[in-house]
């Protein structure tokens, strides 16, 4: 089940109140490493520390990391703080946090009020790469509309992990984050994506909140085995207590994969199949063959009768990337090499810039 090692801490290569970046030494080789603070403890040079090496074995996406899962130095932690929610539960690395729904928080009355969302936005995706870019057109468009963040425990557990987080954050374009479920590290902490929406909306009031996994969506080429089919029932989710759905389609002509062309299949599946309730299913404006390529994938898996289609226009995504400096990559693509993967993300971004302004009255 997995693989472990010791090795010796060379190098810190960056570091904060959560997470360290270091290199170590196992055996002669030199290798990357991460080192969760709220797990092992500070860690300096020279320290010997265990460390689970199984996905780097394995060639897995976590960026070619080994993970330190004991450090000989720090033999002894304290608790701190309040709260008694236990994420990563059974497991020798079960973490206590105060989630905002118990009874020691100050919000917990918020939830035993709690009506409805009100029609709130949230906007479902499934891939961590989706939201910055989503963020960005938001933020380029108007930039007095507050982002928040639901990162699930679909990829990544620790938001620490996640670079693109502190990033947005750094630069304005998130708000607050919520960690669900099994994630954690987030601004709120919630014990399921029920109460997440309501923290969102209640607690931290922001005018949209996207909704995602954090790194790392876990696949197996199968209809049905990928962690991004919760998307289906984070928008039940969202329909069922009075908020607005707005569905993130991943769509590429660039994936070689022929499940993935145009509208990945786990959009289709997940959009065509699994939800029960429905949803606002933007697309973007493509030239004529790519956009009769999407129309035929609607038309086939008869999302047309299940959703509402909405197209919107995309095209601003390049400048709003640029604007705020981001880099980022799908698979590895760029926006210059996978342009209908960040058009839609844009198109996404534009309807719910005119969504909020329509609410508020702005001339759109």
């Amino acid at each position: 089940m997995l693989s472990y090692k010791n090795g010796i801490v060379t190098n810190i290569i960056k570091e904060d109140e959560h997470i360290d970046i270091i290199c170590v030494n196992i055996d002669g080789e030199t290798y990357k490493a991460v080192n969760y603070k709220d797990f092992t403890g500070k860690v300096k040079i020279k320290d010997k520390v265990v460390l689970n090496t199984t996905a780097v074995e394995l060639s897995l996406g976590t960026g070619g990391y080994h993970f330190v899962m004991y450090n000989y130095n720090n033999t002894n932690m304290d608790l701190e703080g309040l709260g008694h929610i236990m994420k990563l539960r059974y497991t020798p690395y079960q973490i206590k946090c105060l989630a905002a729904e118990e009874e020691a928080s100050p919000y917990h009355k918020a939830f035993e009020d709690f009506k409805s969302l009100d029609n709130h936005i949230f906007v479902v995706a499934t891939l961590h790469s989706m939201i910055g870019p989503i963020a960005a057109m938001i933020k380029y468009l108007n930039q007095d509309i507050e982002i928040d963040y639901i990162m699930t425990d679909g990829g990544a557990l620790p938001i620490y992990f996640s670079n693109t987080v502190a990033e947005l954050k750094d630069k304005g374009l998130l708000k607050n984050t919520i960690t669900i479920g099994h994630s954690f590290g987030g601004d709120l902490e919630c014990i399921n994506i029920y109460t997440g929406l309501i923290a969102a909306k209640e607690i931290l009031n922001g005018n949209v909140t996207i909704i995602s996994m954090g790194p790392g969506i876990v696949g197996s080429g199968t209809k049905y085995g990928f962690t991004g089919i919760e998307q289906a029932y984070i928008i039940d989710a969202i329909n069922n207590l009075g908020g607005i759905s707005v569905a993130v389609p991943r769509i590429s002509f660039q994936d070689r994969r022929i499940r993935h062309m145009g509208i990945s299949h786990h959009t289709l599946t997940t959009l065509s199949e699994i939800t029960n309730t429905k949803s606002n299913l933007v697309l973007p404006y493509l030239d004529k063959e790519k956009e009769d390529f999407l129309l035929d994938q609607i038309k086939n898996h008869n999302l047309c009768k299940r959703h509402n289609i909405i197209f919107s226009n995309g095209e601003l995504i390049h400048d709003a990337m640029k604007k705020f400096n981001l880099k980022t990559t799908s698979m590895g693509r760029t926006i210059q090499e996978d342009p209908e993967y960040f058009t839609t993300l844009g198109a996404i971004g534009k309807y719910v810039v005119k969504l909020i302004e329509e609410r508020k009255g702005y001339d759109v």
